[in-house]
């Protein structure tokens, strides 16, 4: 009796046992195969590509800001447009009077007429000096060649004479001729000897003569041709100083029409008719049909944003047109010492309702950043450099804390280094959720 009541014991304690155990392996089936009714989300991070977008402000600023001043000392005529006139290059913006500087100009070209005929004449003297150098040079060389054969000509009779003088001393000796004759033979030595000294002095003269003419290059021809020469010059270059003085009038006297050198509009007019232009800014002129929008960027905006980089803007606070434009420039420094920085972009401003100083929102396209994305909600911080994902531990999925670095976002979809393709990543990292927290809970 008392074994069976044992044997009964045991059996109750084993069906006791056993069905415990079937009890927990339900439970922990329960947990990981069947979802409570409001399961933390998650999403799988995947390979994709992000086009992410930077929206910075900044004013717009004219394409060319022109500042016309006049330095003529003159009063205006007539003043042709006012501030908001749309201008073309070319177009006349104002007229000075000109009276004084057209009287100056007649006189400058009467000068250069005068300074002309002198110059004329001057050249006409050249020439007549080359000829003349010519002619006294030539003359000189051939009066030399006459000299020498004169001198030739009186030493052969002068040699004659002493011979014949010499053969009436014979015959006078021997009772031939007359004491006369013997004379008379002496008497035509004597001038024999006379007329070769000065056919030897005309000689000495002629050759001087022809030493100082010289020739073409050298000597008193020359230092004549030269002295003519220069004088041609100097009235040539006061022809040139008389024509510069023309020019400088006429130059003035185009000055003196004022003329818009871009196409644009008058965004400031400070002259007045009668009014004499002075030192001042008279007309500011600003070409609109391109402009700029100056952006202020960080430091990290320029590093994102590339020269190139396309841009949309509106102009701040209003729904009006969406222009485009490209940036042409990433400037640096503001001011010495700051970290503030400036994106340049080129804008078309076709409709030309893009003034200089309109405050304006851009977004400009950033490169594509292609590799494993994740939403851009998972960050549980503002530095985007945490997630959450889902760790299957065996027994449940719980959440585990990471650190990964955002490469790109487009604010929807983030780029991150740190997770693989197919990870199980919490979508809303503001969850507030620990390490090991079952995702399964709410």
């Amino acid at each position: 009796m008392n074994r069976t009541r044992t044997i009964l014991v045991t059996a109750l304690v084993l069906a006791v046992l056993v069905a415990g155990c079937n009890r927990g392996g339900a439970g922990r089936r329960g947990l990981r195969g069947q979802a409570s009714p409001n399961p933390i989300p998650t999403t799988a991070a995947r390979e994709t590509t992000v086009r992410a977008t930077s929206t910075i402000s900044g004013v717009v600023a004219p394409l060319l800001n022109v500042a016309i001043t006049s330095s003529l000392s003159e009063p205006t005529d007539v003043v042709n447009v006012n501030e908001g006139d749309r201008i073309h290059t070319g177009e006349v913006l104002a007229v000075l009077d000109t009276a004084d500087l057209q009287a100056q100009l007649a006189q400058a070209q009467a000068t250069v007429v005068a300074d002309q005929r002198t110059a004329e004449s001057d050249d006409a003297k050249v020439a007549q000096t080359r000829y003349t150098a010519t002619l006294n040079i030539g003359q000189g060389g051939n009066s030399v060649q006459s000299a020498r054969a004169a001198v030739a000509q009186a030493q052969q009779n002068l040699t004659n004479d002493q011979a014949n003088l010499a053969r009436d001393r014979l015959l006078i000796a021997n009772g031939y001729i007359a004491q006369q004759a013997l004379e008379q033979q002496q008497t035509q030595v004597l001038n024999d000897q006379a007329a070769l000294r000065n056919a030897q002095a005309a000689l000495q003269s002629a050759i001087l003569n022809q030493n100082v003419n010289g020739t073409a290059n050298q000597g008193l021809q020359a230092s004549n041709v030269a002295s003519a020469v220069a004088d041609a010059r100097a009235a040539h270059a006061a022809v040139a100083q008389a024509q510069a003085t023309v020019r400088q009038y006429q130059a003035e006297i185009s000055r003196a029409t004022i003329v818009s050198p871009i196409d644009g509009v008058v965004i400031n007019r400070n002259l007045n008719p009668g009014e004499y232009p002075g030192s001042r800014t008279i007309f500011t002129l600003q070409r609109l049909d391109q402009v700029y929008a100056m952006l202020n960027a960080s430091s990290s905006d320029t590093f994102a944003i590339p020269v190139g980089a396309p841009v949309s803007l509106v102009v701040a606070g209003t729904n009006s047109t969406t222009y485009t434009g490209k940036v042409v420039a990433v400037l640096g420094q503001v001011t010495p010492g700051s970290t503030n920085f400036t994106v340049k972009v080129l804008v078309t401003n076709a409709d030309g309702r893009l003034q200089s100083g309109l405050p304006v929102t851009a977004t400009a396209s950033l490169p594509p950043v292609s590799g494993v994305g994740i939403p851009t909600t998972a960050f549980l911080d503002d530095t985007h450099t945490t997630i959450m994902i889902a760790q299957d531990n065996v027994v449940d999925v719980v959440a585990k804390t990471v650190h990964v670095r955002e490469l790109g976002s487009d604010g929807t979809t983030s780029i991150v280094s740190g997770v693989k393709a197919g990870q199980q990543v919490v979508s809303n990292g503001q969850l507030g959720l620990s390490d090991g927290q079952s995702l399964a809970e709410e």
